[in-house]
């Protein structure tokens, strides 16, 4: 039996051979993937991505991916975002004035504030390890308990403005923001699975499962 084909879409924007090396863990075949027409063959697609929001759009809108992406959300696969690749899903971001996204979820990227509402300094950005609130049931998080440790290295995270949308909350900085959404078939997470030890690899089961189930 053929494997599931995974393309993860390098844009110069971060280490894809984690997220590779998760994919091939789990029985995928992953493909590094730049333009439109080698997306459409693929089963699956991931968007991750380190770095600034406007320098992403920018890499996209070069590869002319922005319209691949979107049609291939489109088609119904499996989608998935990370960390970068999630905040890009939105409408716009803050970072560094005003920049628009793939609008494929309708919400804003907000940056952290250097002090709570105690006023209280917090450490921008966060990394390290931080917990899963779920808001609901969902076959990516299959396997993995509510109050889950999950990987994190982040200034800025997602405001949804559609709830439905919001999979887990994190608290940090006094602020329970939407660290992982789920929208029909786009899956994104604030946090870095293939960083995440075990429990991360499982999201990599769960979303192999998910293009098998087709």
């Amino acid at each position: 039996m053929l494997k599931p084909q995974v393309g993860i879409i390098d844009y110069d924007m971060g280490n894809m051979f984690s997220v590779l090396r998760a994919c091939e863990q789990v029985d995928l075949l992953p493909v590094l993937i730049s333009n439109k027409k080698d997306m459409n063959i693929c089963d699956a697609v991931i968007l991750p991505g380190v770095g600034a929001f406007a320098k992403a759009m920018e890499n996209l809108k070069k590869l002319d991916l922005i319209c691949g992406i979107r049609d291939f959300i489109a088609s119904d696969k499996p989608f998935m975002g990370i960390c970068l690749g999630m905040q890009l899903l939105f409408s716009e971001s803050e970072e560094f004035g005003k920049h628009k996204g793939l609008d494929i979820i309708k919400g804003v990227v907000k940056r952290f504030s250097p002090k709570n509402e105690r006023n209280n300094i917090v450490k921008v950005p966060q990394v390290g390890w931080n917990k899963l609130n779920f808001n609901g049931k969902f076959s990516i998080f299959n396997d993995i308990k509510d109050g889950e440790y999950m990987y994190f290295v982040h200034s800025y995270y997602v405001v949804p403005e559609n709830k439905k949308d919001i999979a887990t909350t994190t608290n940090y900085a006094d602020i329970d923001f939407c660290s992982s959404v789920v929208s029909g078939n786009v899956m994104a997470f604030q946090f870095h699975p293939e960083k995440s030890a075990g429990k991360g690899l499982q999201i990599y089961r769960n979303f192999a499962e998910i293009i098998e189930r087709g």
